[in-house]
């Protein structure tokens, strides 16, 4: 087993579990591998079968998907297509990979070059994976270059691009219907003038566990250490009573961001340029990320919002990360996810 899955273990137990209770409800049953139960199979009446591991299902083409995991090649079809994706976005390797390749002037000191052209500060992204993993501003050579030999440890390729600044959106898409959709706050602690950054850290996971929320909060990263000197803080610091220090800028839940419902506040511009991005990327089950310079449920503006990226197999358990109590909201997603794929396979592929 690789130590991707062993790692990922506990935080891939919530939708095995929920497809288990749920199937009974569409005639199903499902057959969850005992040892890591991460991979399924659910078995409809009828005998045919669908499969699932970690967050995907047997929703969306397999092309279709491949296209949504590389940020890259997204951009490129949706940026065909006329949306608004983040400018000035593009790839680079280790050196070793770009000769390979045929890369020419695309090694990771042509990266620092394209950076200062575009001018500080830049995001620099693995172009897949989720999660914000190895997502980091940086504001100077030396934190561009730690930044981009961190994403290529774990990537083949880095993206560079400018940061957009707004509120950060996801909105998912099943079929024709936005089925949830949230906004994402990044970390953040709010002082009371007596407690470190450190302690409020402490105390913030300890409330994730009691709220049965399985984040963990790596108070020793790296990007945690840079937000704080920007702000000319460290984690030693006593924030004052009511201040908001935020603490990453990826405002991923996997890293302790918060989310906030706003399914029903959607404007509905911004529901139909949703489902018109997911069929147009030919998936019937889409994560659209949208940073918004204002508010989802006002009209958008051009140049005020962009699409950060899709994601092809989103995973609809933000609200049990936000707390049990929030669970009951996640199984009717998920019910919505179950019977439409028991449709896909009665009627076969749209």
């Amino acid at each position: 087993m690789k130590n991707k899955e062993k790692n990922l273990k506990k935080e891939s137990l919530i939708l095995g579990k929920l497809l288990k209770k749920l199937a009974p409800r569409v005639g199903a049953k499902i057959f969850l591998e005992p040892e890591w139960k991460i991979a399924g199979q659910i078995i409809f009446k009828d005998g045919r079968k669908s499969y699932f591991r970690y967050n995907t299902l047997d929703l969306n083409p397999v092309g279709a998907s491949e296209i949504a995991e590389d940020k890259d090649y997204a951009n490129f079809f949706m940026q065909k297509m006329g949306y608004p994706i983040v400018p000035g976005s593009k790839t680079f390797f280790s050196k070793k990979r770009a000769r390979a390749i045929g890369a020419h002037k695309r090694a990771v000191d042509d990266a620092y070059t394209y950076a200062k052209r575009l001018g500080f500060p830049v995001i620099v992204k693995p172009n897949s994976g989720s999660q914000g993993t190895g997502v980091a501003i940086a504001n100077n050579k030396s934190e561009f270059y730690r930044a981009i030999r961190t994403v290529l440890e774990f990537d083949k390729v880095a993206l560079v691009q400018k940061p957009v600044h707004g509120r950060d959106y996801r909105l998912v898409v099943l079929d024709d219907k936005v089925i949830s959709a949230y906004e994402r706050i990044p970390l953040n602690i709010i002082g009371d003038g007596k407690t470190s950054i450190r302690r409020l850290l402490a105390l913030k996971q300890n409330k994730f566990i009691v709220n049965k929320r399985w984040t963990r909060i790596k108070i020793d990263d790296p990007r945690i250490a840079e937000k704080l000197k920007h702000q000319r803080l460290t984690l030693n610091s006593i924030p004052a009573k009511g201040k908001r220090v935020h603490l990453l800028d990826n405002a991923n839940l996997s890293t302790g961001g918060d989310a906030i419902d706003v399914t029903t506040k959607i404007n509905p511009a911004f529901r139909n340029l949703a489902i018109r991005i997911t069929k147009d990327m030919n998936l019937r089950l889409c994560g659209v990320d949208l940073m918004v310079d204002g508010s989802i449920e006002e009209k958008p503006v051009p140049g005020k919002y962009w699409v950060l990226e899709i994601n092809a197999a989103p995973g609809l358990d933000h609200y049990v990360k936000n707390g049990k109590a929030q669970e009951k909201i996640v199984e009717e997603l998920y019910l919505s996810v179950l019977r439409s794929l028991h449709e896909k396979k009665r009627t076969g592929p749209r």
